[in-house]
């Protein structure tokens, strides 16, 4: 990850002709965190071969500082934050261009606060409906320092193949469907953003494109008129045509009318003032723009239109044939040999955004994950293929839940009372086995729940719950094998191999454990077939005949009886999938889970410390 190139030159380079507002070296701050914006600038940036991000850092008042990241045709970098213009301004001392997105209410301000920093030339208000008196002495100040506003209620502006204000021009598509990512010989300006954005693509189909473009706002009293920036064009010698839009309202065009008769406008200029349908209307007509109503007749579009074509300018019959008359005066200029056609460069490719590729379609890229069980994506939690309202309407219970989700498939009634079963008879063996002792020792040492139950569970293993897993397994196998009971007894003991689910410290054959026999009643009654636990009963009967404690427990029963349900209910390479991955010991940790809390909770309303004096209960054997 790259950060964002900063210059350290002691203040903003001159440019050569001060008419420049900006060049291919102009770096800017974005004020508020405007992301498309930013980023649609930095694509600009790379389509225009620039070698530096024009956003130079983001200032973000209600943030703090920090980084932000952002794509740089395709490398990532990171483009400073700072909660000042201030503070900003001291970090980058290069840059002279403030792109100011605060509110209406906060836009002057904040834009006063930016012209009384030395190192800043140019500040454009994007915000419309910034009160005017308030934007009359902002503007004033401007003028007093000799610097530019542009805006307020505008979109910006662009100086092909240099820099991009915000959100002007649109997408990077369009803007090299417009040329505007190299520059060409026309000047333009205008009040309206949106008909900037066309203007610049009527500009590229009829000329060798833009020079650079303005759109002044459309409020009432603008920072910088129309007429500012023709001077300012007229003194650029790339510049070799004007193009300007108006509008009906206010007085402006006038003094454009002026500067062409005064020779202050030398340049051809094909320029049409908008809003000529008003006349057609009854009453007096507002139309988008604050200033975009006219007072009096000389405000309306057709007095303008009539008195800038008097003064000289080119001026269309209608807006229809505004693009006949610049590609004819842009004909006339290369015909005249003052503008000089170039070949057109290779259009740049700016690599597609993820989000925007997968959306159209034009990419795919394989999950990193893949999730068959459950699907939150639409209106509903879906488990498997059922939405969790029909869980409730059908009443399938947590056995039902858990059959969807473990094993993909909805066991029949049977099947999810007995995994039901499992659950409340694993729950707890009492406080003394390692999974409770664990959970009691972290909670009274005065842990959180989750260290508390992690510290038991960790306990879980071949000496303490493995044996669901491991019973089913090895009786599995000594039955698909065929061995005898005896056989399979003789086996283990050659091998030195404890059966897995055999024996019991407390219970025996005289004795018999109450879960176990809870089980064993259920499973005779309701499952459809029991090979395995009917094996496991006649292998019992050989290990009790030596000792009478070595009776199928509540472990080996459950992993045995668990065994034949999956054998019941799917095929059995399935089943013996599911038991090698451990499913049926998952039971286990689900089950005790449930005891482990009741663990801690039970300390945590005791209350009771960690014993202070734990060699009290240690035997201490040193050799």
């Amino acid at each position: 990850m790259a950060k964002a190139t900063k210059k350290t030159a002691a203040k903003p380079a001159a440019r050569k002709n001060s008419a420049e507002l900006f060049d291919r070296n102009t770096q800017s701050f974005i004020y508020n965190n405007q992301v498309n914006a930013t980023q649609r600038m930095l694509d600009f940036d790379y389509a225009s071969g620039r070698e530096t991000p024009s956003v130079a850092a983001i200032v973000n008042p209600t943030g703090g500082d920090s980084f932000s990241k952002f794509f740089f045709g395709r490398r990532e970098i990171l483009i400073p934050m700072y909660k000042t213009i201030d503070k900003a301004a001291k970090m980058h001392p290069n840059v002279d261009v403030m792109i100011n997105f605060a509110s209406f209410r906060s836009a002057a301000p904040s834009t006063e606060e930016a012209l009384d920093i030395p190192q800043i030339r140019t500040v454009i208000i994007i915000a419309e409906g910034v009160p005017e008196r308030r934007m009359k002495l902002v503007t004033a100040k401007a003028k007093s320092l000799g610097k530019m506003i542009i805006g307020p209620a505008t979109v910006g502006g662009i100086k092909a193949g240099c820099f991009k204000i915000g959100n002007t021009g649109g997408t990077i598509d369009n803007i090299v469907d417009s040329k505007l990512h190299r520059p060409g010989s026309v000047g333009f300006v205008s009040k309206s953003g949106g008909l900037s954005n066309e203007a610049y693509n009527i500009i590229a189909r009829n000329t060798d494109g833009l020079y650079e473009g303005i759109a002044i706002g459309g409020d009432m009293y603008p920072g910088s008129s129309l007429l500012d920036h023709l001077l300012r064009y007229e003194r650029i010698p790339e510049i070799k045509m004007l193009v300007c839009l108006g509008e009906v309202g206010g007085s402006g065009e006038y003094d454009i009318v002026d500067a062409l008769k005064t020779g202050k406008i030398t340049k051809p200029l094909v320029m049409w003032v908008t809003g000529t349908c008003s006349k057609a209307f009854k009453t007096e007509v507002q139309f988008g723009h604050a200033g975009a109503k006219a007072g009096s007749e000389a405000e309306t579009a057709d007095a303008k239109n009539a008195a800038l074509k008097k003064a000289g300018a080119i001026v269309p019959q209608s807006y229809d044939d505004y693009d006949q008359k610049i590609k004819a005066t842009y004909q006339e200029l290369v015909r005249k040999k003052i503008i000089k056609p170039k070949p057109e460069p290779p259009a740049p490719k700016v690599p597609m955004d993820y989000a925007k590729a997968v959306k159209e379609g034009v990419i795919r890229k394989p999950a990193n994950f893949i999730s068959t069980i459950s699907d939150d994506r639409g209106e509903e939690l879906m488990y498997g293929k059922m939405p969790i309202s029909e869980c409730f309407n059908k009443d399938i219970g947590i056995g039902g839940v858990l059959s969807i989700l473990w094993f993909k498939r909805q066991f029949p009634k049977y099947a999810t009372k007995f995994i039901e079963m499992t659950i409340m008879v694993t729950a707890d063996h009492g406080p003394a086995v390692s999974g409770a002792h664990n959970t009691i020792v972290t909670a009274r040492a005065g842990k959180d729940l989750i260290s508390s139950i992690v510290s038991g569970m960790l306990t879980i293993g071949p000496r303490f719950g493995g044996a669901v897993d491991g019973a089913a397994q090895m009786f599995s196998d000594a039955y698909d094998r065929g061995l005898t009971p005896q056989q399979f007894v003789d086996e283990k003991k050659k091998q030195g191999v404890n059966i897995q689910g055999i024996g019991h410290l407390i219970k025996s054959i005289h004795n018999p454990d109450m879960r176990v026999t809870v089980i064993k009643n259920y499973v005779k009654k309701n499952f459809k077939a029991t090979p395995l636990l009917d094996y496991a009963l006649e292998v019992e009967k050989v290990t009790t005949s030596k000792r009478d404690n070595l009776i199928l427990n509540v472990d080996g029963c459950i992993g045995i009886c668990f065994a034949d349900m999956l054998r019941n209910e799917m095929p059995k390479k399935e089943a013996d999938e599911y038991i090698k991955m451990g499913a049926l010991n998952g039971l286990f940790v689900l089950g005790r889970t449930i005891g482990m809390m009741g663990h801690y909770l039970d300390q945590k309303r005791l209350k009771q410390p960690l014993y202070r004096h734990p060699w009290d209960d240690i035997a201490y054997m040193i050799e």
